[in-house]
């Protein structure tokens, strides 16, 4: 575990300058507190707002209001409607759909990822795709069961080293799986890394044909995964059930459980057996 070092206090009755990088990273800290001020203002209230208002609401000057109001509109958080009004923009409804999503996957997963994880006495991951990597949202681990491999909720992996990731990219069009290729130039982090185009297609053939994915130590020496994905009511794939463990510990009699599990989540969340995702 890292050590945390306290900062050393300065010697009374010396002044100590801020840094360039510490300025900047107030004058940043203090825009997003006034965005977020002007949106909640806007949220408070059914109907659209006039300048003057959200000015007066949020103690911000008015040509402060005007211009950070501008750059919300320009991101869609806000948007201006006739005789210079402001409303809550479309993004964060969009972005409010996203979460929501999320949430549901995870209040959906929660009990069967504990149960998996009692069966199998490692880690079992929840994680979704942004990009071209997979996010880990959740996990179900317990410090009583020994050795485990236990991912940082919210740390970040290529899709193409992890068995989830080979998921998204076996649901993916060609086309698609493709582009991913030539961005990232399938980089490897470990000898067992997949880092060519061919090898890549072969392995999500494979899942295709199988139903889960595997990482075999591609990721990180040691460590071995096995991943089934989780389908919405519309078929679509939005989440991997990973189990991560010790390659010595890993056992392939897990793969029916685990492909179990994460249908009986995806039917959780409205998802018909045999309906083809879009």
């Amino acid at each position: 575990m890292p050590r945390i070092k306290s900062p050393t206090t300065p010697a009374l009755g010396f002044a100590v300058a801020a840094s360039p990088e510490s300025h900047a990273s107030g004058m940043a800290i203090q825009v997003i507190d006034r965005a977020t001020r002007l949106l909640d203002a806007l949220a408070s209230e059914s109907d659209p707002v006039t300048l003057k208002s959200l000015a007066q609401t949020t103690q911000l000057h008015p040509s402060t209001a005007h211009r950070i109001l501008n750059d919300l509109v320009l991101a869609r958080y806000v948007e201006r409607v006739d005789s210079g009004l402001y409303q809550l923009g479309m993004r964060l409804l969009e972005l409010g759909s996203l979460v929501r999503g999320r949430l549901n996957v995870r209040e959906a997963a929660v009990d069967a990822m504990q149960a998996l994880h009692k069966l199998t006495g490692q880690t079992v991951n929840l994680s979704i795709q942004q990009g071209d990597e997979i996010v880990y949202v959740d996990r179900a681990w317990s410090e009583r069961s020994g050795m485990q491999v236990v991912r940082a909720i919210g740390g970040r992996a290529p899709l193409h080293l992890t068995s989830t990731g080979k998921l998204f990219l076996a649901a993916a069009d060609p086309r698609h799986v493709r582009a991913y290729a030539t961005r990232t130039g399938l980089a490897g982090n470990t000898r067992n890394s997949l880092t060519a185009f061919d090898a890549l297609e072969r392995e999500l053939a494979l899942i295709r044909r199988h139903g889960y994915a595997r990482d075999n130590e591609e990721l990180e020496l040691g460590v071995r995964c096995i991943a089934a994905g989780i389908h919405d009511d519309t078929g679509r794939l939005v989440a991997g059930l990973s189990i991560s463990a010790p390659a010595e510990r890993l056992q392939d009699g897990w793969v029916q459980r685990l492909v179990e599990t994460a249908q009986t989540i995806s039917e959780a969340l409205g998802f018909e057996p045999g309906r083809s995702g879009h």
